[in-house]
Parts: structure tokens; sequence; C-alpha cells
């Protein structure tokens, strides 16, 4: 695509139960993740369907829609928010090629964010192991066109097969090259590690779902320079900060990962399990949540997997719902006479919102998801209150803050060392 901006078209299938608003904010984080690479959004289109096309993914009449809505509006990617097959991308560049469209899955587009935001020579390893365990399987489709060149009848294994044996196994070198060095960090990291333990530092790690404001909470407590933006993947590259806590002349490490998102591979979770051994060797997680946000059940759930997989279901936690200064002002209130540290008048921030649901229920509206009498209290808000949150999540000692407005810090500082001095 060279120096082109990406004029996406995104396409989405879904199982034939979703319902439309489940459709739309799957749409709609897809969106964000192509603003987030720099791209922008010309065609969306949702399919239903009890299975994917098995050769095309898509179906074929869809196919042919997308093919002129593209053309219409000069799309150079389509991009579609599932893991798709070799096979099917094959296929589906073989169509689209001739209308100049390329065809990535979403884990090609979160590859190219990844390279994007990352900044050491761990994380740009660690995302070149992503990108050739992911691309591995589609050299099928390389070898099958040297092939049809190069390759000779009558022949048992012909040029165009060696070919497709030269590059995979040029893969499997490149891949264990990459993973001795990351070998090398990862002791290093581990000697850090070891050495705090021998200097009786206590241990938190920052989890969550991407975007939930990890590395703002970062920085409200510990002032460790981190990078924040408002898009997705904005930390690769584990940070360590130190927090003090005064009454207790504690000094307690913090460390800030990757964000989490759903449909990841176990492949791509594997390839940054160096940038989350802070969190597997941490005494304490502190699960990030955007509470403002109405998915944030499904993306706990997300999260909580994933943890799973890196064999942390049973570590201390702390459930951290961030972003309260986007919620309504009765919920402040009962917050405030929890409030255990007096921080005096509580600063005015400018005002935000959240960004991604204000343009998305423009969008669902043109889609005619709703219409104009509807009520968008699904999309705006969690159907719930703080009441019902302390309630449900009890085991996991929830504390409510905004790292952007400096809310009810002291409150979750007080959590961190309750629960560590128990440990």
């Amino acid at each position: 695509m060279s120096n082109q901006i990406p004029k996406a078209i995104l396409v989405d299938v879904v199982p034939l139960e979703s319902s439309k608003i489940e459709a739309y904010q799957r749409l709609e984080e897809l969106e964000s993740l192509v603003k987030t690479y720099g791209g922008i959004v010309v065609v969306k289109t949702i399919q239903k369907r009890g299975l994917p096309d098995y050769k095309t993914f898509i179906g074929r009449g869809k196919i042919d829609e997308i093919i002129e809505d593209g053309k219409a509006k000069s799309a150079n990617i389509i991009i579609i928010n599932n893991i798709v097959k070799p096979r099917q991308l094959y296929e589906l560049g073989e169509l689209f090629r001739l209308a100049n469209i390329e065809v990535w899955d979403r884990i090609d587009l979160i590859l190219k964010i990844f390279d994007k935001h990352a900044q050491s020579s761990e994380a740009k390893l660690q995302i070149d192991l992503a990108r050739i365990r992911h691309m591995g399987p589609r050299i099928f489709k390389m070898g099958g066109e040297l092939m049809q060149q190069e390759g000779v009848r009558g022949t048992r294994g012909g040029p165009g097969e060696t070919n497709t044996e030269i590059m995979k196994r040029h893969l499997r070198t490149q891949e264990q090259n990459i993973m001795d060095k990351l070998k090398h960090y990862d002791l290093i990291q581990a000697g850090h590690r070891k050495r705090r333990k021998r200097q009786y530092y206590k241990t938190a790690a920052l989890v969550g779902y991407t975007n939930a404001g990890k590395s703002s909470i970062m920085r409200a407590l510990t002032g460790k320079d981190v990078y924040i933006a408002d898009e997705l993947f904005a930390t690769l590259d584990t940070k360590v900060g130190k927090l003090f806590i005064q009454e207790t002349y504690q000094e307690i490490l913090i460390s800030d990962t990757i964000g989490f998102i759903q449909d990841l591979p176990p492949f791509l979770i594997q390839a940054f399990k160096s940038t989350l051994a802070e969190a597997i060797d941490a005494d304490l997680l502190l699960h990030v949540i955007d509470v403002a946000d109405p998915m944030y059940k499904q993306k706990i759930e997300v999260v909580e997997n994933i943890l799973e997989q890196l064999d942390l279901q049973d570590k201390p936690k702390i459930y951290v719902f961030n972003k309260i200064d986007l919620i309504n002002l009765e919920e402040k209130e009962e917050l405030k006479k929890e409030a255990v540290v007096d921080e005096g008048p509580e600063p005015e921030p400018k005002p935000r919102t959240s960004g991604i649901l204000r343009a998305g229920v423009e969008t669902a509206r043109l889609l005619g998801w709703l219409n104009k009498d509807a009520d968008l209290d699904d999309l705006k808000n969690p159907k719930t209150t703080i009441k019902n949150l302390k309630h449900n999540y009890k085991e996991f000692s929830p504390v409510f803050v905004s790292a952007y407005a400096k809310t009810n810090l002291p409150v979750l500082i007080k959590k961190i060392s309750e629960i560590l001095g128990k440990l």
C-alpha cells in the first residue's frame, strides 16, 4: 500500500443469534483498531451466518456487493473481523485482487498496530515471532503459485514443492533465532525480578482490556512517565514504577503490561509471554476495568480467560473500576461517602466523553439499527450501579477511581497496602 492512507472495508461474520447491539459493538472495536493503525473506514458490513463460507468465509453474493462498494469508495484493504483460515484468505485475495484491494484478517491488523507501537528491541522481537506464527500456515499459497510457474510433470516433488519446503525451513530457522534472542531478555528480566525479591519488594501488576486506562493508573500511582493515548494497544513494553506508601513506609513496585483484547489466538499470547512475565510473577494483580463501557462484563470475561491461559486465575486480585468521571452524578455522590482520605476539593477536569460510543450511535442509526425514538441507554451506559458492582465482584475487593480526575486514588492505595500486607 506504500504511502497510501489505508481506506478500509470492515466485514464481520457473526452467529445468527447475535443481537444487533452486539454486532454493532464488535464492529466499533474493529473501527477503533483501524483508527489506531492510522486508517479510515469507508465501508462497514455485517453478515449473519450459521457457519462462515467454507471456501471464502464471506458468502459469494456478499463479496460481489463489497467489491462494488469498495470500488466506489476507493478502498484499498478489506479487514475481516475474525481469524480466517489460510485457504479462505487465499481465495478472498484472488477475488479482491482485480479490484486492487488487499485482504487482512483481525490478527493481521493487530500485528500491524503492534509494529507501529513497539519501542524496545524485545517488543519488536515478540512481534516478529507472532507474525511468523501467524503467517507460517499461509506458505502453502506461495508454494502453489511456484508450482504453477515451475512445476514439472511426471516428477515426485517438483521445484515448486521444494521451494515451499525451503520457505518453511527458513521460517523455522527465523523462529528459533528469535526465541533464542528472547531467552536472553527473559534472563535479564528474571534477574531483575529475583533482585527485587531479595530486597523484599512487594509487586503488583496492572492487567486489563486494552484502553481501560492501565497506563493512566500507572502514572497516577507512581508518577512513572508512560505513554498514554486514547487508542488501543498504546502500551506494548513493560514499565515498572515505584509506589511509596507513607503511612506504612512501604515501597511497592507497580508494573504495566500489554492490554488484552477479544479473539486473541494462543500463539499471540505465547509470543508476548516474556512481557507478561511481570504479571505472572507479581504478588497482586490490579485488573483495570472501564466502568463507563457498556461491554465491561464481556471484557472482564475476556481478561479472566487470558489470565487463566497464563495460569493466573488464583492470584490475589483487585478489580479497579476506572473512569468514574464518566458516570452520573448520583453515583459519584455514593463514592464520596466512602472516601477514606480527605483530598480537598475535587479538581474540575475538562469534560470528556467515552469517544467510540458517541460516534457509534450515529453509525448504528445510519445502519438502520436504531430509530429516532430509540432508547440509547444500552449504548451509552452500563445497565448497573456501583452498589451492584460492589456486590457482584466483592471477592475481588472492587475499588472505583478516575486516574484522569485523580479521584479515589487513596482508597486504591490503601486497598493495595492491606492485601499485600497479608501476603
